[in-house]
């Protein structure tokens, strides 16, 4: 399918061509390059909530990101099971103490509501908003490695989250940062835990979980 555009009476093509002839004030509207970042106008999180609440969104994964609507990646069967299974083993070992959500908006900020695998918040929260503290927030990162690693970690170190782990199955071996002692710069400390590691969460005491037995390939 061929999509044509017409501005003044002419195809876009002809009308960029032409200035003479069309009013050059429409014409930046085609130029992507002339949409400077101080003209892009972002989206509140409580306009997105109402986005959601209208139903604009039941056909697509999207959360939000500074701002900006963002497409969340496919969830192959890898990223399934080890979702599954972190949500499993937290919920066995937390028991009713902590709420352990999947997929789950979290309300980070003004601008953000980004989804993360696995949250685990207070119990008995408002049955009207989204859960804005946390003990604990888990990404299971393949494709959206780079996001998960750099925007979303920000996003949660401003939002003073005080763990958040990136389960990495990009690569070979399955490795979990465990970023900590966050800042309004992002967080402080990154440890790179491997086969042979367990992960201990600082704020949910006595959960241990082996990286080992995480669900995976070898």
């Amino acid at each position: 399918m061929q999509f044509s555009a017409v501005v003044c009476g002419m195809p876009v093509a002809t009308a960029l061509v032409e200035k003479g002839e069309c009013d050059a004030m429409l014409l930046p509207m085609f130029d992507p390059e002339a949409l400077s970042p101080e003209r892009v106008r972002p989206l509140s999180r409580g306009e997105y909530v109402r986005m959601v609440e209208l139903g604009m969104f039941e056909d697509e994964r999207v959360e939000l990101l500074r701002g900006v609507l963002v497409t969340m990646s496919p969830q192959g069967p890898k990223h399934l099971r080890i979702t599954a299974w972190f949500g499993r083993e937290l919920v066995l070992a937390l028991g009713r103490s902590w709420d352990v959500f999947q997929h789950s908006p979290y309300a980070a900020s003004d601008d953000s509501a980004p989804e993360p695998d696995i949250s685990v918040t207070p119990p008995g929260g408002s049955l009207r908003e989204q859960p804005s503290a946390a003990a604990l927030l888990i990404e299971v990162s393949d494709s959206s490695i780079a996001i998960d690693r750099r925007i979303k970690s920000a996003i949660y170190a401003e939002a003073q989250v005080p763990e958040y782990w990136v389960v990495d199955v990009s690569g070979d071996a399955l490795i979990v940062e465990v970023h900590t002692d966050p800042t309004p710069h992002g967080y402080r400390r990154i440890d790179v835990l491997k086969d042979g590691d367990v992960l201990r969460p600082s704020r949910l005491s006595g959960v241990e979980l082996a990286i080992r037995d995480i669900p995976w390939d070898r």
